[in-house]
């Protein structure tokens, strides 16, 4: 029993041995089957890396290729331009040479032809004494005395050039002082016509206007266009223009300025902006009421305006809106008495200057400004033809042009109704004013001090520096050209800047 337990014990032991060997056998060779795939992936990975380094070597053995080539052929270059360099050298040297060579020859050419002209001088020396039987040095003295013969009719010549210069100049320098002291008194004569009078509070307020270093009174001349003027008499300024408008709405700014307290350079162009609106439409009202006063509705609204702009206009001394009243008044009495139709001549005279209003910012004719206007709103034809012909463009063809024309003579010809002198002079500014602004950059121009400064303002973007300076001088010397006056006219050209920016 012992012996058969012990028989089946051995027998299961051998079982699972062989049992045991079998798995392992398999297990083995699973792993070799796991190794050999593994080293199969190896192989392949480093012929991977083989080939990839194989291609980083062809890369790198082309771009060091490329290097040498460039590097080769910056060489061939810099030994191309070092023996052209040496080939220039050398021409330029035999150059050199060859100019040196013919200085040479030209030196000894000039050493020559001196010889030869002491040579040629002793034989007429010669000809000379044996001609004249003179001696040499009694022809020196002859050849001497015909030469300060000579010179005495030159000098003589020059004296009286010079003589004819020095009275010239003597005249100028005397017209020069009679126009001078003439400058001075027509001065006086046009300031009194040509200025507006600010009563101030107190003198403190001359301080305030004039502002630290004068900032506050250059911005009010700059934005206004006019010339104040602040001198010691007491409670009192000046605001001086030839421009009745600008020195109007210049003296209404002041005025708001001087009454608020607040003077700065922002203010000034806040109040600035609102007088001008202001303006504008006081401008059209006036022109309203003289309408409605005289019964001349409908009439265009440009028109209006345009009568209500003529207040601040004048014509030889003359106020244009009082000299347009005038003459439409007598025009419509004179109508009446020749049977023409009163109300047509009364608006024939009312607009016969209505150009007037125009001439100040578009230059020109008033009659072509008055007559294109009046056609472009549809005016009557006796109307147009009245504008025309009150100053002989064309023949009148009606009783009220016929009326209109004799009325604006007899308004003209009444006794102080025109100086010659005050218009002649506005013009003069007028032009001057036209010439500075007919140049690139500028972009404001004021006749001040009657007339005898222009105050040019440029832009400092367009005009730097030096072309300022050589604006003044080209300016200065247009006016020579152009405009006939008396004395001098300063003309001073003004360059800023000015940064504005805001903070939100």
């Amino acid at each position: 029993m012992y012996m058969m337990a012990s028989v089946g014990l051995l027998a299961g032991v051998g079982i699972g041995y062989m049992v045991s060997k079998i798995g392992s056998g398999k297990r083995f060779k699973y792993l070799e089957l796991e190794a050999k795939a593994k080293a199969k992936t190896i192989e392949q990975e480093a012929n991977i890396l083989l080939q990839e380094a194989k291609v980083d070597i062809k890369t790198k053995e082309l771009e060091q290729e490329k290097e040498f080539d460039k590097r080769n052929s910056e060489v061939e270059k810099r030994n191309r331009d070092l023996i052209l360099k040496s080939r220039e050298s050398d021409e330029e040297k035999e150059k050199a040479l060859q100019l040196q060579n013919k200085l040479g020859e030209r030196q000894k050419n000039l050493q020559t032809l001196e010889i030869k002209k002491r040579e040629e001088i002793d034989k007429a020396i010669d000809k000379l004494e044996n001609v004249a039987s003179l001696t040499q040095s009694e022809a020196k003295e002859y050849i001497l005395q015909k030469v300060e013969e000579k010179s005495q009719s030159d000098i003589a010549a020059i004296v009286r050039k010079q003589e004819k210069i020095a009275q010239e100049k003597a005249k100028k320098k005397a017209n020069y002082i009679l126009a001078q002291a003439t400058t001075r008194y027509a001065g006086e004569f046009a300031g009194e016509r040509l200025i507006n009078i600010v009563t101030l509070p107190s003198d403190e307020h001359k301080g305030r206007i004039i502002g630290k270093e004068g900032r506050n009174i250059k911005a009010m001349e700059q934005l206004l266009g006019v010339d104040i003027i602040i001198d010691e008499t007491p409670g009192v300024i000046l605001v001086s223009n030839f421009n009745l408008y600008r020195r109007a709405i210049a003296t209404r700014v002041i005025e708001i300025l001087v009454e608020d307290g607040r003077i700065h350079p922002g203010r000034i162009e806040e109040v600035h902006s609102k007088v001008q609106e202001e303006f504008e439409n006081k401008i059209y009202e006036e022109g309203e009421s003289v309408v409605i006063d005289l019964g001349l509705f409908p009439m265009h609204e440009e028109l209006i305006k345009l009568l209500g702009r003529l207040k601040y206009r004048a014509s030889y001394g003359q106020n244009a809106l009082a000299h347009t009243l005038e003459v439409a008044r007598l025009a419509r009495v004179m109508a009446a008495e020749m049977g023409g139709d009163e109300k047509l001549a009364l608006r024939a005279g009312l607009l016969h200057d209505i150009g007037k209003a125009l001439t100040q910012d578009f230059g020109g004719s008033h009659v072509e400004l008055g007559a294109e206007v009046c056609k472009r709103h549809n005016e009557h034809p006796t109307v147009i033809n009245a504008i025309y012909a009150h100053h002989g463009h064309e023949e009148f063809d009606s009783v009220e042009s016929a009326a209109v024309c004799a009325a604006d003579t007899l308004s003209a010809a009444r006794p102080g109704a025109r100086r010659e002198v005050l218009e002649s002079f506005t013009k003069r500014v007028k032009d001057i004013e036209a010439i500075a602004m007919d140049n690139e950059g500028v972009v404001q121009a004021y006749a001040i001090n009657a007339g005898r400064e222009i105050r040019v303002f440029v832009d400092a973007g367009k005009v730097g520096d030096n072309e300022a300076v050589l604006l003044s001088s080209t300016l200065a010397k247009k006016i020579e050209e152009k405009v006939q006056y008396p004395g001098e006219i300063k003309v001073n050209v003004i360059r800023e800047t000015r940064s504005v920016n805001f903070a939100k």
